[in-house]
């Protein structure tokens, strides 16, 4: 399989089966619900992991919470630990939600500050890092290849306004990034260090987490394109400075965009993905999402969303007649998404195969999450029932009903989805 390296600028090779392939994907900062581009990212990782298993690779993903950030503490003065845990259990019942999986480790940020530490201590016992007034900052001239990734390689090239804030005033140069900060007095959560009570910098999480799970040396390493700058690239500095080869391909995710504008909680113009699996369903979701290569942007509207929608039933309908396999189909399946991830292509062999390949094309589509489309059964009286007791409690804006019966619903195996008439029921594999 082929993927594109954002480092290399070019398509790398894995290894052959069965590797191992290890993965790391940036999940989330946790101070609200997640929006429908938080969950590209992760439904890429999960894509990969489940073709590569398919494939025969014996595979590793983990995906990390960022639960310690200057935005919880904004979100939350006084709360941020609880905010933080609340969000993220909803993340992770968003994503049981969408019959994807999940994946092998979802480390959090504040499960791993001795690992933190320990890695800040040896940056600056190397000298590629120094404390400041409490808080603790990399040298970025002391790693000659910093920007390599990015193309950023102008040493007045501008911070990333998405970046944590920094006390500028503190650093050797503006260049320089936090590692450790110091205790707040309005910040309700905090660590001892060497260096006084504060907390881990964004950056460094991902570099911890990261080899204490999968080791020094691993495959891939995920996540959306905006985090190319600085994340990434501070990813790489941290972890290559002292030894550690990290990442070989770096795998970068394409953004959601409303009116052609990136997605943002800054600027309002977002769907949770809690609301959009109420309106579309998981299969629309997931199905919108194939429908591009995942390194593209994306267009989120309606019109899209309608037109993955009615994809769905096409596939839906298709696979109602026919049975067998067809070796063809599935030769054709492979060498798209072992191109780079190729799923518009792969989608493309599904819907010309014929009715004879009906078992290969339902095989393929569990593996993509959209099993459920061949699967074809009426929903018994007790979860008609719980619906309709949903349809009530929606019309009467009892929305913490509707989610308590929704999840009743996903514990019997269906998903609801609302419709201008009420709802449907669809089977989930």
């Amino acid at each position: 399989m082929r993927l594109y390296n954002t480092a290399s600028r070019k398509l790398d090779e894995l290894p052959a089966p069965p590797g191992p392939i290890r993965m790391y994907f940036c999940g989330p900062t946790v101070y609200q619900r997640i929006h429908v581009g938080n969950a590209r990212p992760f439904v890429v990782s999960m894509w990969l992991k489940r073709w590569l298993e398919q494939s025969g690779y014996d595979v590793t993903l983990v995906e990390n919470i960022t639960d310690i950030n200057d935005k919880i503490y904004r979100a939350a003065p006084g709360n941020s630990a609880q905010l933080a845990a609340d969000a993220s259990r909803w993340y992770i019942e968003h994503k049981k939600k969408n019959g994807l999986g999940r994946p092998d480790h979802e480390p959090k940020a504040t499960e791993t500050i001795p690992e933190i530490v320990a890695l800040i201590e040896e940056l600056i016992e190397r000298g590629l890092a120094y404390p400041a007034g409490g808080d603790v900052y990399y040298r970025v001239e002391r790693y000659p290849d910093y920007g390599v990734l990015s193309g950023r390689l102008d040493e007045d090239s501008v911070r990333n306004p998405s970046e944590e804030e920094e006390q500028t005033a503190l650093k050797e140069s503006p260049r320089d990034f936090a590692l450790w900060k110091g205790h707040k007095e309005d910040e309700d959560t905090w660590w001892p260090s060497p260096w006084g009570d504060g907390r881990p910098a964004w950056h460094i999480e991902c570099s911890a987490m990261a080899e204490k799970l999968l080791g020094r040396e691993f495959a891939v390493h995920g996540g959306g394109r905006d985090l190319i700058f600085p994340h990434h690239e501070n990813e790489i500095a941290q972890s290559c400075s002292v030894g550690r080869p990290f990442a070989q391909i770096w795998a970068h995710n394409g953004l959601l965009r409303l009116a052609g504008e990136k997605m943002s909680k800054s600027e309002g113009n977002i769907d949770q993905v809690s609301d959009a699996l109420d309106r579309w369903g998981a299969e629309t979701l997931i199905m919108f999402m194939l429908q591009a290569h995942y390194a593209s942007p994306v267009d989120y509207d309606d019109a899209a969303l309608e037109r993955a929608r009615a994809a769905c039933e096409t596939l839906r309908n298709r696979l109602r007649w026919g049975s067998g396999e067809d070796v063809a189909v599935r030769e054709a399946v492979c060498e798209a998404l072992d191109d780079d991830f190729a799923t518009p292509r792969a989608l493309a062999v599904l819907f010309r195969a014929p009715p004879e390949a009906r078992d290969t094309v339902a095989e393929v589509l569990g593996v993509l999450g959209l099993g459920s489309l061949a699967v074809s059964e009426q929903a018994p009286a007790e979860v008609e029932e719980l619906a309709a007791a949903r349809d009530a409690a929606r019309a009467e804006r009892d929305f913490a009903e509707s989610d308590r019966l929704r999840e009743a619903i996903a514990e019997l195996g269906w998903e609801v989805r609302d419709t201008a008439e009420g709802h449907d029921l669809v089977r989930r594999d």
